[in-house]
């Protein structure tokens, strides 16, 4: 049974991952890409569609390795916010940032009591194979 807390950290991770996906997609071929017309930049969202289903299935595993996954594209989004000289670029590089921030925070927490759980089990069956 999830919180309430849960429930919203979980639709919070699903709409920031879903929202950094769209964010790469229109900035690359629309907003601010690199070349006029489009770039190959845009490639940059495939690896954030592989966590997307096990992320919607609210897979602990996925949520896990996911949250190290995203990491890369905070690197990515302060490195364009900090050295584009665009200032719409700059400003998608921040949003990056932001999105980046949601997920991640919203998946550890999501993650919170599972990871207790599996501690305390741990434990019992250390306690129980020490009797």
């Amino acid at each position: 049974m999830q919180t309430p807390f849960q429930k919203t950290c979980y639709y919070a991770a699903v709409a920031s991952l879903t929202g950094l996906i769209v964010l790469g997609i229109c900035w690359e071929m629309w907003l601010a890409p690199l070349r006029p017309g489009g770039s190959w930049m845009v490639l940059k969202v495939l690896p954030l569609l592989l966590p997307l289903r096990g992320v919607i299935k609210r897979d602990i595993y996925t949520l896990q390795w996911s949250s190290m996954l995203i990491l890369i594209y905070l690197t990515e989004g302060i490195v364009r916010a900090t050295s584009d000289r665009v200032t719409l670029s700059a400003t998608l590089g921040w949003v990056e940032v932001a999105l980046v921030c949601v997920y991640f925070f919203s998946t550890v927490l999501f993650l919170k009591p599972y990871k207790k759980a599996a501690r305390k089990l741990a434990r019992e069956a250390i306690e129980k194979a020490a009797k």
